[in-house]
């Protein structure tokens, strides 16, 4: 059987993330695992939270009847109704059970709710840096990437954004914090985004994956982006936030503000369904409604932010500390970021070039690692910049 010429083609410019990952398990059945520092993938390293775990025991124990049996597509009323009180009580804005479908991960939602916006031809705008991602779940449904730089700072550039805006514009994708710069927007720039969408001549929808947004350090601040943006639509998941990566949990949140919402709501469900997802899983949905709002103990990732940070500036690397999620976006000390991931591979230390986010010059290291795989892997670090003197 002959594979599509665009799938094709999409597999050879397919994501840095996972070629970067396979090859560590290459280099680590060839070299050792303790000899590989890998810091490719963004799959936490810690265990979820006590909480969620007793909880999704006590409702795989309590076996309830129908648990495992199909309900409304959008999942079960009680617990989209739990996560709108818990955004109506963040936000202020009157989400209800309706406002809200449960989705397999936030890459599920994103799907849903682009293949329901989007005809062949759409445009949608993209900060850069961003997600690689992203550019394929805009052209699975016959959209456009129009990619935005951001600021020198990773923040929002808002004219930029406004100048990108034509009568093809559909959607701006926000990330923030983001990945893999960990720069989280303003609520300035989130204003005067908001001023910009309002004086445009068609409405155009700003979905918000956020999957990070509890990743926040020294005191910064995510904003509530439904309480900013008019034409809100949030994707996110509970991937990072309990490290449930492989259980793919997630939500799609329409805001009542959209223009339309309630016709999207629908068509978001319909296509959740027909992309074949039909729902998310059952018993994790019971599990986000009943289990305790327990965050990711952030001290762990506070102090191997600081490690890594502090360890690459002492040796002589541009390392900017992130505002949050839980990446760092480090300065390539030579203009060709995947020759540099090249001499790091070499000392079998595994990153991601920046290219492949598209902002060159960089490269991302994960957090999601073993302390000691931080610690252990600077005498590298040190190898790899001395050969590019």
């Amino acid at each position: 059987m002959t594979v599509s010429s665009v799938i094709q083609q999409q597999l050879e410019n397919a994501s840095w993330i996972r070629k970067m990952f396979e090859e560590g398990i290459r280099l680590k059945a060839e070299r050792g695992a303790e000899n590989i520092y890998d810091f490719t993938l963004g799959n936490p390293s810690e265990d979820p939270p006590k909480g969620v775990l007793t909880t999704f025991q006590r409702l795989a124990e309590e076996n309830r009847p129908g648990l495992h049996g199909y309900m409304p597509n959008a999942g079960f009323p009680a617990v989209r109704a739990a996560i709108a009180k818990r955004l109506f009580r963040d936000t202020g804005i009157k989400f209800t059970q309706d406002s809200i479908i449960m989705t397999v991960g936030c890459a599920g939602a994103m799907n849903a709710v682009l293949k329901a916006i989007l005809d062949p031809g759409s445009e949608v705008i993209v900060n850069m840096p961003f997600f690689p991602d992203y550019q394929f779940y805009i052209s699975n449904h016959g959209g456009r990437m129009v990619p935005v730089e951001t600021n020198e700072d990773f923040s929002l550039d808002v004219a930029a954004i406004e100048s990108k805006i034509t009568p093809q514009t559909r959607v701006v994708i926000l990330n923030s914090p983001n990945n893999p710069t960990g720069a989280i927007y303003s609520e300035a720039s989130l204003r005067d985004l908001e001023a910009v969408l309002q004086r445009a001549d068609h409405p155009i929808a700003v979905l918000s994956d956020e999957p990070y947004k509890v990743f926040a350090y020294d005191g910064a601040i995510v904003p509530e982006m439904a309480s900013i943006i008019s034409n809100y639509i949030v994707t996110t998941s509970y991937s990072k936030t309990w490290g449930l990566a492989g259980e793919r949990i997630g939500y799609i949140a329409i805001s009542p503000r959209l223009p339309g919402a309630e016709a999207l709501i629908h068509a978001c469900t319909f296509t959740n369904r027909i992309l074949g997802f039909i729902n998310a899983p059952a018993i994790w949905q019971l599990v986000t409604a009943e289990a305790p709002e327990e965050l990711p103990d952030l001290n762990i990732y506070r102090e191997k932010r600081k490690l890594m940070c502090e360890g690459l500036t002492r040796i002589g690397y541009e390392a900017r500390k992130p505002q949050g999620a839980f990446y760092v976006f480090l300065k390539s000390p030579i203009a060709v970021d995947v020759a540099f991931v090249r001499i790091l591979q070499a000392e079998g230390v595994l990153v991601v070039p920046g290219s492949g986010f598209g902002r060159a010059g960089y490269v991302r290291l994960s957090l999601t690692v073993p302390r000691e795989t931080i610690v252990n892997s600077m005498p590298a670090f040190a190898r790899a910049l001395a050969k590019t003197k």
